[in-house]
């Protein structure tokens, strides 16, 4: 079971932070002002995740130290960005 939990981290992560962007995205008036900032936003925002995954869940994470933890989180953050910019492409 924690095999599965540990396979499954990495697109949580990457969900988590891909509908947190949007919810910014949508809130935010001027955004093309803060386009261009969007991919640090994801970034940071998979380095909290992967922190409160290892603290929280450590089992869920495959992470031994917390340095692996915030690789992971930020890879899942800017996986994220990345699959936004799949979806656009293919929409066009």
């Amino acid at each position: 079971m924690a095999e599965l939990l540990t396979g499954v981290s990495v697109p949580a992560i990457a969900t988590v932070v891909y509908w947190i962007v949007n919810l910014i995205k949508y809130t935010v008036k001027d955004v093309e002002k803060i386009s261009r900032f969007i991919p640090l936003i994801a970034g940071v925002l998979g380095i909290i995740c992967g922190i409160v995954c290892y603290y929280a869940f450590p089992s869920v994470i495959p992470a031994s130290n917390a340095l692996t933890a915030v690789v992971i989180g930020a890879a899942s953050g800017l996986t994220a960005t990345g699959f936004n910019q799949i979806i656009k492409q293919i929409s066009k």
